[in-house]
């Protein structure tokens, strides 16, 4: 089954939403709810749903922005917007971040909302196939980070981040400190480096995490709030991305041997 996510600050939009579709039967089950964005995302963190349905308008964080730090963080899940007749501007930034389809709350229809299901499914069905069925392997990692460009703005901010990795750094923050526009730094990030600039942070942060592994008694939650990271699932979560491994189990393994990440 498809994990899915639904995202609505208005209660009864989201039981309506929740009650009108037979997820089963498409291959879907309701894994997890929020109000906000906010919210989402920290599940999002914890639990990676397969699809988001998400409200546009909402307290705290809105749908694109929740869409647009899913992107930053590295999650590939599929997002379905639900949106109002005039708020056409929001529809357009979140199909850039990379929406799958949006839906007019006033005009669902089991229909439309079935259809759009079924559609997100094959996709799934399709990178599934896709991906070689073998242990996942750790990427290799980047050169040290005065190697990788001679771009001034873009050694500006690696140089920042491996500075300041444990304070809370995003795209936009990047942005307003070298004075760019955002998409146009995470765009220029990619290029220069071959890595957006938030799965960078994340192996630096990681590399961090096994210097304090391995040259530490410190536990496990700790070395993750210290290196940067917002929750201990999420630290795990990414952690065993990039190194095929929890903490723990890397380090009872390479105690003896540090092996840190090269950046």
């Amino acid at each position: 089954m498809w994990k899915v996510l639904l995202v609505e600050d208005e209660v009864f939009v989201r039981e309506s939403v929740r009650e009108i579709i037979a997820w089963e039967e498409l291959g879907f089950t309701v894994s997890g709810e929020a109000g906000n964005g906010a919210e989402a995302l920290e599940i999002i963190r914890g639990d990676t749903p397969n699809l988001v349905i998400s409200d546009i308008v909402m307290p705290e964080m809105d749908g694109v922005e929740l869409l647009r730090r899913t992107r930053e963080e590295g999650f590939d899940s599929r997002f379905v917007m639900l949106t109002c007749m005039n708020d056409f501007e929001n529809v357009r930034q979140a199909m850039e971040y990379g929406a799958s389809n949006y839906i007019l709350k006033l005009s669902m229809s089991v229909n439309s909302l079935r259809d759009t299901l079924r559609k997100i499914s094959g996709e799934l069905e399709k990178n599934r196939k896709a991906e070689p069925d073998m242990p996942k392997e750790s990427p290799p990692p980047p050169p040290a980070h005065e190697e990788i460009t001679s771009h001034p703005e873009i050694q500006k901010i690696l140089h920042y981040l491996h500075e300041h990795y444990a304070e809370d750094i995003t795209v936009k923050s990047m942005s307003q400190y070298v004075m760019m526009a955002e998409n146009y730094v995470s765009t220029l990030f990619k290029k220069k480096t071959g890595h957006t600039l938030i799965h960078y942070l994340h192996r630096v942060r990681v590399d961090q995490a096994i210097r304090l592994l391995t040259d530490s008694d410190l536990p496990v939650y700790e070395i993750g709030n210290r290196v940067g990271f917002v929750s201990d699932n999420y630290f795990i979560k990414i952690f065993k991305r990039l190194t095929a491994q929890t903490p723990s189990q890397y380090r009872h393994q390479h105690r003896e041997k540090p092996d840190r990440l090269s950046l």
